[in-house]
């Protein structure tokens, strides 16, 4: 067991104890106590699949036409997140992946939980070194042999993947420039097709 891991074992003991003894000073019947336990392990049990799965439920809630991402035609319209950045629902070889668009990204950058979930393997070779916001960091290449967000899809894109991403992936200049137009107006961001 790690550090880290214990800490959270004593945390996670502590919180239990303290439901536990706000419970039973209520002087509650046993049966009580056991429901609130169940009723509280079922909110845990729904929390953390909703954290677990939140690429997912994006994903599902932009299809569904209550997220910031709206395609008419071929124009896909992405609306600013509260961070004032623009997150677009893209798929990866199929696979939905939500990704910040940087039009500041060379190359598009997927995390290696994207990369994997999406079947796109590192090419060998040596890895290439990225200068990003944060610093200097090694990243693989890779190729994508489907890339696209609503109607616009380009084939064998180029990426590149590194542990050093977390779990934030990136739409890079790579894609943008495929495109017939991308502009910002006012606090949407509006990807065409080319004609």
């Amino acid at each position: 067991m790690t550090g880290d891991q214990g800490v959270e074992l004593v945390w996670a003991i502590g919180a239990l104890v303290l439901v536990l003894s706000a419970l039973t000073a209520r002087r509650l019947s046993i049966g009580m106590v056991i429901r609130s336990v169940l009723g509280w392990l079922a909110i845990a049990a729904v929390l953390f699949i909703l954290f677990s799965r939140r690429d997912e439920i994006v994903m599902l809630a932009e299809r569904a036409g209550l997220g910031g991402q709206s395609v008419v035609g071929e124009t896909v319209r992405i609306r600013q997140s509260a961070d004032g950045h623009f997150y677009a629902s893209a798929r990866v070889n199929g696979a939905g992946v939500r990704m910040l668009i940087d039009s500041g990204a060379t190359i598009t950058a997927l995390s290696e939980v994207a990369a994997a979930k999406a079947g796109v393997e590192p090419s060998g070779g040596f890895p290439v070194i990225l200068g990003t916001a944060n610093g200097q960091i090694s990243a693989r290449r890779g190729v994508a042999e489907t890339f696209g967000i609503g109607g616009l899809e380009v084939r064998d894109l180029s990426v590149v993947i590194s542990p050093s991403f977390g779990d934030t992936s990136v739409v890079g200049m790579n894609f943008l420039s495929k495109l017939g137009s991308w502009r910002v107006e006012g606090q949407t961001l509006i990807l065409e097709p080319k004609r």
